[in-house]
């Protein structure tokens, strides 16, 4: 593509595509990533490790949720990279190739009791390489749709990266749901929770052919036809926008908010040592409506930061949501589905979207394009990997089943978290 067609790609219907593309793969791409996040809390610690101790099972589970995170800096580095040497759209047909076929190979992995240590050994190296493909997903999809935006409207456009991610982690909740309610939980147990990881299949195949046919970003293509596409943006990167990067590093920690509340909270509210008992099938429908809420909202915060800013929308749900989940926990501690619901929307649905559908357009326009993808990867994976062992520090030493005031522990952990961020 010419400059002058990378022009007219803008001026026609360039930024809806990019904005469709995003959320598609994002939504597919993110619904790989949190269908494992739902396994480790409501089935592997059965299934992946020893009976003898259910404490010690739930937090090595947990611990295999975290692990993925560790791989995210990694693939930061180098999808990053990858993306401002190559271009957005190749990164993100990388990434979802990456995704989808370590997600579909879990669902052909033995169990504890009939190999032993290999059962969890092979579901922590699967977990690493979700980790490193899907670091370079948000910041890929948000630099091809703010690149291919209008100016003045990209926090609606970029938004629409966070509302698939949201879509994502909906489908990954629902698609647990009929498995739970018509499945016996023997059944669920051995077989039915398999299925989830197979339909990643079908999440391969759409993806790679939606993302095939996007069109390069004219930004990039301007870069590649004068020479300025950099020999090394890791470099170039910390020379040009050092304290940016930690910028986003420090916000990135918002992650604290779905880490603690969706992977702690649903082994909290499902697992027997403690204590609550809420079924499975009944704790599924919180984080489905609470993202169905936040789904509808994304596009209007959006929009929203367009016309007032971003830093206002963010600021407000980073404190927002931070004091919301004491009541989302309490809540839970008090066995109360009902305000369980409520927290869960107030909380995830709407005041953390003031920073969820923000930044994906506040990132981005922090950097030039020569070092965006690179920057931003780096920032935000560093940020989301130090919140991704939370839950394992909580059910291990702050919050373990047993423990006493575990919502006002969890909650005072989870503001000290959201400081930082400030």
């Amino acid at each position: 593509m010419t400059s002058v067609q990378a022009h007219e790609s803008v001026g026609t219907h360039a930024p809806r595509r990019a904005a469709a593309s995003g959320w598609i793969g994002s939504a597919l791409e993110y619904y790989d990533f949190f269908i494992y996040a739902q396994a480790a809390a409501l089935i592997f610690p059965q299934i992946f490790f020893p009976k003898e101790d259910p404490k010690v099972a739930i937090v090595a589970s947990l611990a295999t949720y975290g692990v993925g995170y560790v791989a995210r800096p990694i693939g930061a580095f180098m999808l990053g990279r990858y993306g401002d040497r190559h271009g957005r759209k190749s990164v993100l047909v990388l990434c979802m190739l990456l995704m989808g076929f370590s997600t579909l190979a879990v669902a052909f992995l033995p169990t504890y009791q009939q190999v032993g240590v290999v059962a969890p050994l092979l579901l922590v190296i699967l977990r690493l390489i979700q980790g490193f493909a899907v670091a370079g997903e948000i910041s890929g999809a948000s630099s091809m749709i703010s690149e291919h935006a209008p100016f003045g409207r990209r926090g609606y456009f970029s938004s629409f990266a966070l509302q698939g991610t949201q879509i994502g982690q909906l489908l990954a909740a629902a698609v647990f749901l009929p498995l739970a309610h018509f499945l016996p939980e023997e059944a669920f147990n051995s077989w039915g929770w398999r299925i989830p990881f197979l339909l990643s299949l079908l999440v391969l195949i759409a993806g790679y052919f939606i993302r095939r046919n996007v069109d390069e970003t004219p930004a990039f293509t301007r870069e590649e036809e004068t020479g300025s596409v950099p020999e090394s943006p890791i470099r170039t990167a910390f020379r040009l926008g050092g304290p940016d990067i930690f910028r986003v590093m420090c916000m990135a920690l918002m992650n604290v908010i779905p880490t603690i509340t969706t992977v702690f909270g649903a082994a909290y509210a499902t697992q027997k040592d403690y204590g609550i008992g809420f079924s499975k099938e009944v704790y599924l429908w919180i984080p489905v409506v609470g993202n169905i809420v936040a789904a509808l909202l994304i596009p209007w915060v959006g929009s929203l930061s367009d016309r007032i800013g971003r830093r206002p929308p963010i600021i407000f749900g980073a404190l927002g949501s931070g004091l919301l989940s004491f009541g989302y926990l309490w809540a839970i501690g008090q066995h109360n589905v009902t305000l369980a619901f409520v927290f869960s929307i107030l909380m995830w649905g709407i005041v953390y979207q003031g920073y969820n559908a923000t930044f994906p357009s506040f990132y981005p326009e922090l950097f030039p394009t020569k070092t965006r993808v690179t920057s931003m990867a780096i920032g935000q994976n560093i940020g989301t990997m130090l919140t991704a062992f939370f839950p394992v520090l909580l059910s291990q030493y702050i919050a373990p089943p047993g423990s006493a005031d575990i919502p006002i522990k969890v909650g005072l952990f989870t503001l000290m978290a959201q400081y930082l961020t400030g």
